[in-house]
């Protein structure tokens, strides 16, 4: 006998945290339970302002809609559905027939934040590679590359994930590649969308010989992975991405081209944060997923991330806005 339940929530955001033209000062989403009936899945619906095509009015209005149908015994047609409800909902069903599984990756790559020595105790925690990363591209290009090349310079095998979310000119990127010495480019695992055209970034990839990753082109329509010169990477972001099954399908791709696939979160709660650490140690074993958001949070929702003290919402405390 199947059932379901729609949760909305609403959890306070660090004071700091600023999205490209606004400060976010609450995460707002959906929390998807279904059951059919010993089993139970949870998803997270969470579209993020400014970054993802659908608000969460709409995707709380559509999710309703499907659950409506999945309750009568139809299957989820996800398809055509908003990408943060097709992930929440594929989720959510993923778990509830035990294909999820248990066992999470947690590392992550710390944040630079401008101090070598803090970095250094930060990355001796971390077994395997050193990785961390940096967002660029709020700044000046200059400022960009002197402090990627110094951390480069200071901590010997680091290897360093840039984001640039198609912040710079192809003029802006060069100036950025100018102060990382030649010899020190290969420590950049890889910069994401350092141009805002695929067409530049994969010339600035070309002329600079610093590896680039795909972000938001991953999310345009009709993108497929394939083999191309200097890009080393994909990032993919389920919540902007759609269905567990395309998100699977991307990694399969990536893997096949040669390249890495990083699952990244879109600052989801700690429920969905914790089955997207659950989601890339069974698909990306071997890489450290861009999982840090966390700490952006001043609580956490129902499932608590590994050594976070922050007090936890139970989904007990949380409006039902639909169930059936």
């Amino acid at each position: 006998m199947r059932s379901a339940k729609l949760y909305r929530y609403s959890l306070p955001m660090d004071s700091g945290v600023i999205l490209r033209t606004q400060r976010l000062d609450s995460r707002e989403g959906w929390i998807v339970e279904l059951r059919d009936g010993d089993a139970v899945g949870y998803g997270e619906i969470a579209p993020l302002p400014e970054f993802s095509k659908e608000t969460a009015a709409e995707a709380g209005e559509k999710a309703q809609a499907l659950l409506e149908l999945w309750v009568k015994g139809e299957a989820f047609a996800l398809a055509d559905a908003l990408p943060s409800v097709a992930f929440g909902l594929s989720m959510a069903e993923l778990e509830l027939t035990g294909g999820l599984p248990v066992e999470g990756n947690y590392l992550t790559a710390p944040l630079c934040a401008g101090d070598p020595d803090a970095l250094v105790v930060a990355l001796s925690k971390m077994p395997g590679d050193k990785v961390a990363k940096i967002k660029v591209g709020m700044y000046e290009a200059v400022r960009d590359g002197m402090v990627a090349n110094m951390f480069i310079e200071a901590i010997p095998g680091l290897r360093l994930r840039l984001d640039a979310n198609r912040q710079w000119t192809p003029v802006k990127a060069r100036q950025f590649a100018k102060y990382v010495k030649p010899e020190h480019r290969s420590g950049i695992a890889f910069l994401e969308e350092p141009c805002m055209t695929p067409e530049d970034s994969l010339a600035f990839a070309q002329e600079t010989g610093i590896n680039i990753a795909w972000d938001e082109t991953v999310r345009d329509e009709g993108f497929e992975v394939k083999v191309e010169p200097g890009v080393s990477a994909i990032v993919i972001k389920p919540t902007m991405v759609g269905s567990v099954q395309r998100c699977m399908e991307l990694v399969k791709q990536a893997h096949e081209a040669g390249l890495t696939a990083v699952i990244s979160s879109s600052m989801e709660s700690s429920l969905g944060l914790n089955q997207l650490a659950r989601f890339a140690a069974w698909q990306t074993p071997d890489v450290i997923p861009g999982l840090d958001t966390m700490q952006l949070f001043k609580a956490q929702l129902e499932t608590p991330w590994p050594e976070c003290g922050l007090a936890v919402t139970p989904l007990s405390d949380l409006e039902v806005v639909w169930q059936e």
